[in-house]
């Protein structure tokens, strides 16, 4: 059976700059089935995912519903809940935890702080602290949206979690379809595409040592689609690869064409032109719809280091 992941795979289709942005995300634990629009079609109250989607729209904040891998019968509602928030902005990055016993109370977050990255009311309304533990895998398994994710995401993450990694979640819902199986790794943001268990445990591992594999990764969520793919271009050509190095500092242009500026912690400066293009042939983005398009791609042309000047001492 041809899926649209199959066909993205055959066609070889670049995963560079496919990652769905969010500068903070949110995350929340909901046992049980998902719909195709998780925050109103699972077994949390729909009046209060409506109304966490309205508090976060235009914050930057992300809000997803994750569960641990495994079965998802209709076990009731658990007691107590994980409830995350991660920042991806390189320079400020971090992953605080907390648990409730009532996500209303995710209403009293102040959105527009989270998304600028501040994490004072998250802490002070849900008792969170910085998390400790293991970097957090999400992998997409929501099969109402695609069945790929379904299909293909569902074993990485039990797979994954088989072998003893904490922190694998499965999660609602990461863009990409086509890209399954997809993974978020925080705190630092980068999503990858085609995952396998054995790439996906050196990109944790990379996390831990503070240090970004570029290989299958589809960009930082922190940054937009042109800035995503420029970012990944300078690492893979000036081979920088600690994950707070690099910040997309200027973009401009518009579709088709931009012109990215990517800064290195040390000063350096990189111009990189990004072109917008389509992927041939048109076909369905996604198995949930028969509408044949040429999905967009974000084509690097050119990387080109800019030249530091020193002003002379008179």
């Amino acid at each position: 059976m041809s899926t649209c992941s199959t066909a993205s795979r055959d066609l070889e289709e670049p995963l560079a700059g496919t990652a769905a942005t969010a500068r903070t995300w949110l995350l929340l634990e909901q046992s049980g089935p998902w719909g195709a629009k998780a925050l109103t079609s699972s077994h949390l109250d729909p009046a209060l995912g409506r109304a966490l989607e309205a508090a976060a729209k235009g914050t930057g904040v992300r809000i997803a519903l994750i569960r641990r891998p495994g079965r998802h019968a209709d076990c009731g509602t658990p007691a107590v809940r994980q409830v995350y928030a991660a920042h991806t902005v390189p320079g400020a990055v971090w992953l605080h935890s907390a648990t409730t016993r009532d996500p209303r109370e995710l209403l009293d977050l102040d959105f527009a702080a989270l998304g600028r990255g501040e994490h004072q009311s998250f802490d002070a309304v849900l008792a969170a602290r910085p998390h400790a533990g293991d970097p957090l895998a999400l992998v997409c398994t929501n099969g109402k949206r695609d069945c790929c994710c379904a299909l293909l995401g569902r074993p990485l993450a039990a797979e994954l979690a088989a072998s003893g990694l904490e922190g694998v979640w499965e999660v609602t819902h990461l863009g990409g379809h086509r890209f399954s199986p997809t993974l978020l790794v925080l705190p630092y943001g980068y999503a990858y595409g085609r995952a396998e268990a054995h790439a996906v445990k050196d990109v944790l591992h990379g996390v831990q040592e503070g240090r970004v594999v570029v290989e299958g990764c589809r960009g930082s969520s922190a940054w937009e689609r042109p800035g995503q793919a420029a970012e990944l271009a300078v690492r893979s050509h000036a081979r920088v690869y600690a994950a707070d190095a690099l910040s997309v500092v200027r973009t401009d242009g518009a579709a088709p064409r931009w012109e990215v500026t990517v800064a290195h912690a040390d000063g350096r400066r990189w111009r990189v032109v990004v072109a917008q293009g389509a992927s041939a042939p048109p076909r369905p983005e996604s198995c949930g719809t028969s509408i044949l398009g040429a999905p967009t791609r974000m084509d690097v042309v050119e990387v080109r280091e800019l030249i530091r000047t020193t002003a002379l001492a008179s």
